[in-house]
């Protein structure tokens, strides 16, 4: 049987193609594009296999295994695989910083109050949903020492055959920033889970799992206008809008 083209994901920022073992994306911008392949190549865990580069398209290599889970559906692995991907966290939050700057924390609290403005201007979500989750997700707004993060840590982005992580996708995010959004973005949706990615993570890494909470209801609401305008529904069962209404008190 001939080969068939998979649309994996598309919108109007960048696409990712499958075509049997090849991975190929497709990003509009050359320079997120050069970040992912930098830190791959940086990145102290497994990630794909770049098989070749030609901007605007970088080709990857399929991984072994299945992912973690996606938003709005239960995740099909194990606790144990969750802790190996809270162990394969740790060692990239350890590892020596990309050569790059991330986001200050001026630029976090300006796009906060850029999004809840947006969302209470055009009535996109309840008054209260958006005042008691900002209120929650104001908590982040601290100072915190740099760590190497993915910056994106979907749990569709992190893959696991058994109990062992067999890569890392998806690196155009990565920059200097606050290890506990990676583990609150690879546990948004997924909270059952928090307590075994700890685990793999570790109990003397110093992490905070309220911060992870507040870090819950800070990427829910910044990503609700994206998603929205790029052909996602933040509204679907178990993704961000119910991540913001589970935060709600009674």
């Amino acid at each position: 049987m001939d080969k068939e083209v998979e649309i994996v994901v598309a919108h109007s920022e960048r696409a990712t193609l499958r075509v049997g073992d090849v991975f190929l994306k497709v990003d509009a911008d050359e320079a997120r594009a050069e970040v992912e392949a930098e830190a791959m190549a940086l990145a102290p865990v497994p990630t794909p296999e770049v098989l070749w580069r030609r901007p605007p398209v970088l080709a990857l290599a399929a991984l072994p295994g299945a992912a973690l889970g996606r938003y709005g559906s239960p995740s099909p692995v194990s606790p144990a695989a969750w802790a190996a991907a809270g162990a394969a966290v740790r060692t990239l939050h350890e590892a020596p910083l990309p050569p790059w700057p991330g986001q200050s924390l001026d630029d976090r609290a300006a796009r906060l109050e850029a999004e809840c403005a947006w969302l209470l201007a055009n009535e996109v979500l309840p008054a209260e949903l958006v005042t008691v989750n900002r209120r929650i997700a104001e908590a982040v707004l601290r100072p915190w020492t740099p760590a190497f993060t993915h910056g994106d840590l979907q749990p569709d982005h992190v893959f696991v055959d058994g109990d062992e992580v067999t890569g890392v996708l998806d690196w155009s995010e990565a920059a200097p920033g606050d290890a506990h959004y990676d583990l609150a973005v690879l546990t948004l949706g997924h909270p059952e889970h928090l307590a075994d990615l700890l685990t793999g993570y570790g109990p003397d890494a110093g992490v905070d799992p309220e911060l992870i909470r507040a870090w819950w209801s800070y990427r829910s609401l910044i990503v609700v206008r994206w998603l929205a305008e790029h052909g996602f529904d933040p509204a679907a069962p178990g993704c961000e809008v119910d991540v913001l209404r589970s935060r709600l008190p009674g």
